[in-house]
């Protein structure tokens, strides 16, 4: 599967949030996520990643996830294999066993709704990264079976991005969590 996913940055949140409750139940949350690496930055030169996330909420799982490059350069939608694991410390005892290393890791504070429109499930996370700074971050995605319908996806974002008073053309970010971290590092260093 493809996750066709947009993130924006948010200049109302309180109104986003608002218009998503109407939509859906709101499920708050903690990601903790960590991105494994080979030696010679082996996946990030192939704009692939290694995410063990951790999501505590109302209740506490592990996931290993698994994203090939991407297939869509704007919106960076990648195919994505994803599984639940029991101990998170386990799997990162495997990784470190066969010569991955830790990459970065960060914590997102989200706010999830689920939500159907036009015959598509939407997944809409409100999410703020406070090591980056105080801006609240949209991500819209949904998942598609092959790469032609990658557009029609994001079309459909687009569309939901609108409906939340978000402008797709201009608050539509392209940088990754792992990108923003890494130079508010940098500059803060």
């Amino acid at each position: 599967m493809i996750e066709a996913e947009l993130k924006a940055d948010v200049h109302r949140p309180d109104e986003v949030s608002a218009i998503l409750r109407r939509w859906a139940d709101e499920d708050t949350c903690i990601y903790r996520d960590s991105y494994y690496e080979l030696p010679g930055d082996v996946l990030g030169h192939n704009r692939k990643e290694l995410r063990v996330r951790t999501i505590a909420g109302a209740t506490t799982r592990h996931l290993l996830t698994y994203k090939e490059a991407p297939v869509d350069e704007e919106s960076q939608s990648k195919p994505e294999y994803e599984t639940q694991v029991v101990d998170r410390t386990v799997v990162e005892h495997m990784l470190h066993g066969i010569g991955l290393v830790p990459d970065i890791s960060f914590e997102k504070h989200c706010r999830n709704y689920e939500f159907e429109r036009g015959g598509r499930i939407f997944l809409a996370t409100l999410a703020q990264v406070r090591e980056i700074d105080h801006t609240v971050f949209i991500e819209v995605e949904t998942m598609v079976p092959e790469t032609q319908d990658v557009p029609a996806a994001l079309g459909a974002i687009r569309g939901v991005l609108a409906e939340l008073g978000i402008d797709p053309a201009t608050d539509v970010n392209s940088q990754t969590y792992r990108e923003l971290i890494r130079e508010h590092r940098v500059a803060h260093a």
